[in-house]
């Protein structure tokens, strides 16, 4: 199934109880790529605000707008001189203000997957579990992540 978000069970971060997500389709930048815009949250996020133009809150999925593929191996050493990468990008995108009265600023966060050609057909099972631990470390630390990007301490 290719990547589609459906209604977000955010993760658990401090002072948010629950948060959920819904999502809308919207166009992406760019025609390799698949965006949403946050258009409502739900249980407790005191002062969230949903997308709108002045503060974007989209998640945008790019892939390469060319897929590369392995090519073949040298005929007599048997050896692939150089073996090219298609680059994955999930970018979330949140506006929000610096300070009171000051315009809002843009909030990125972005995860960029590389998979070597070849390595999705080959062994597609470790792909998926470097994507699970990825994903899975991402999960399990968001309060601290959130921390440490609030108060600087790691």
């Amino acid at each position: 199934m290719s990547f589609n978000l459906t209604a977000i069970t955010g993760a658990t971060v401090t002072g948010f109880t629950t948060p959920t997500y819904t999502v809308t389709a919207d166009v992406a930048p760019s025609n390799n790529g698949k965006q949403w815009a946050i258009t409502a949250t739900g249980g407790t996020q005191a002062g969230v605000d949903v997308n709108t133009v002045s503060k974007p809150f989209t998640m945008s999925f790019f892939r390469p707008a060319v897929l590369k593929a392995l090519p073949a191996a040298n005929p007599v050493t048997g050896v692939i001189k150089s073996v090219p990468t298609n680059t994955y990008k999930l970018i979330t995108r949140k506006g929000a203000a610096p300070a009171a009265n000051q315009p809002p600023q843009m909030v990125r966060i972005t995860t960029i997957i590389e998979v070597p050609a070849g390595v999705d057909t080959y062994e597609p099972e470790d792909l998926k579990a470097a994507l699970s631990a990825h994903i899975g470390g991402l999960s399990q630390q968001s309060t601290g992540i959130s921390d440490t990007v609030t108060s600087g301490i790691i």
